[in-house]
């Protein structure tokens, strides 16, 4: 018989951490929790875990600089569904940036948590880090840029390195294997976190427009990410695979 998925829950909330505990166990997962940071340490040092469950808002050490350690850490990433009582966009997509890979705002079902706990353990079990590495080309080029797929960076023609967030990276990867394609905000957001967006969720615009600064690209006419006026974005540069730096 295949052993539950082993979920754990960080909230500084007691009463929170024993209705997640017994609701997501009776959903089939297995489910350890945690309080506070060094508890969460203990927990991860002493036991596999497929996802966590992480409180933006912890003493101590938060939410946010939680995730950016694991993420500096780890070499194999466990996913990260980030909990947050702030509904403001500059918030979410902070804690994207950071490395979560889906957010839920407080208060929120405990049915619509399952149900993103699932989705997020699915589409990042479609395909295996080592196998998406493995057939995807080392460079994707385009225009003046390539963009480093190993060390998720952008490179420009004079061959400096220019960061990007986890959320830009993941954005132009989506946008560069699908160019010339008009994706929708919500394709967008589906594709990025795995999940539908929001009528007001205006996070997509903001990553654009981040990216589009990354790429130097803030004309009235951009070169690369056009806006398409009531469907979303293309990218519309050409793109080139490569295997080798020039």
């Amino acid at each position: 018989m295949e052993s539950p998925d082993h979920v754990l829950v960080v909230d500084d909330d007691r009463q929170i951490l024993a209705l997640l505990r017994d609701y997501l166990t009776q959903g089939g997962l297995r489910v350890s929790t945690a309080c506070d940071a060094a508890r969460m340490r203990e927990v991860l040092a002493a036991h596999a875990v497929d996802l966590i469950v992480l409180d933006l808002m912890l003493p101590g050490e938060d939410g946010l600089s939680l995730c950016r350690d694991l993420r500096a850490r780890d070499a194999a990433p466990i996913p990260i569904l980030m909990l947050t009582a702030r509904a403001d966009e500059a918030d979410r997509i902070l804690g994207l940036e950071m490395g979560a890979d889906d957010y839920l705002t407080k208060p929120f079902a405990t049915r619509e948590l399952l149900a993103r706990i699932r989705s997020v353990l699915r589409r990042t079990r479609m395909l295996p880090p080592n196998l998406r590495r493995a057939q995807q080309p080392r460079f994707l080029a385009f225009g003046d840029w390539r963009l480093d797929t190993l060390g998720r960076h952008l490179v420009d023609a004079s061959g400096t390195l220019v960061a990007l967030t986890g959320a830009e990276y993941r954005l132009l990867q989506v946008l560069l294997e699908r160019p010339q394609c008009i994706l929708h905000r919500d394709q967008l957001q589906s594709l990025i976190q795995g999940r539908d967006s929001d009528a007001f969720d205006r996070s997509i615009d903001l990553l654009v427009s981040r990216l589009r600064r990354r790429l130097r690209d803030l004309s009235r006419e951009p070169r690369y990410i056009k806006t398409v006026r009531a469907a979303g974005y293309v990218f519309c540069c050409e793109v080139r695979a490569e295997a080798e730096a020039p």
